[in-house]
């Protein structure tokens, strides 16, 4: 089995990846195209000034905006030219060099823990229900995560229901968009909610996967 995440191997075949990733999105921005409607999700779903983890941060995109808006910041991520950028860019909050897989920060819990941009679907093959568990574990008691990465990527929708409970965690809702449009069989992304609660969500997860 390949054990290599898959945005360090397209580094390795492509060493310019990053840096057309950030001007994608710099390009976006420019052009006035929204960027920040994940952030703006997450700011929804937690109370003012909480603690958020930014879990494959890239170049702060997300968490950069989370912190603007008055949250602590950790953001995570594995590559070194992303964190650079998010350092120099929002420097109020804290970004770290690390691989999901071996996330581990002492003593922080965090109210909330977003996984967007399909980070999900570049984790090495069959390492996401241990980055499940490392989220389950740097949850608040209250605390959710939110995941976000779309299909046709290699790891399919009803892989990530099974690796979120086989990590102990329970789908609490989930959306076919940021904007909260409903999922069903049919739908090419999936937003989901998880934490380390059961509610009446996870069932409709299971049977619309």
């Amino acid at each position: 089995m390949n054990s290599e995440n898959l945005w360090v191997a397209k580094n390795r075949t492509n060493p310019g990846h990053s840096a057309s990733f950030m001007a994608r999105f710099a390009n976006l921005k420019a052009d006035g195209v929204d960027v920040d409607g994940e952030a703006r999700f997450a700011d929804s779903l937690v109370a003012p000034a909480s603690r958020i983890l930014d879990a494959g941060c890239g170049m702060g995109r997300i968490g950069g905006e989370l912190s603007r808006r008055g949250h602590t910041v950790i953001g995570v991520d594995l590559d070194a030219e992303l964190i650079d950028a998010a350092r120099q860019e929002h420097p109020g909050a804290s970004w770290r060099l690390g691989d999901l897989t071996e996330l581990n920060i002492p003593g922080e819990q965090f109210d909330l823990i977003v996984c967007a941009g399909n980070v999900m679907a570049f984790l090495a093959p069959g390492s996401a229900p241990t980055v499940l568990t490392h989220f389950r574990e740097h949850l608040a008691p209250q605390g959710r995560a939110v995941v976000g990465f779309g299909a046709g990527r290699g790891y399919g929708f009803p892989d990530f229901f099974a690796d979120v409970e086989d990590a102990g965690l329970f789908v609490t809702g989930n959306f076919s968009t940021w904007q909260l449009h409903p999922f069903t069989p049919e739908s090419d992304f999936l937003v989901a909610l998880v934490g380390p609660e059961s509610t009446a969500g996870y069932e409709g997860a299971s049977t619309t996967c």
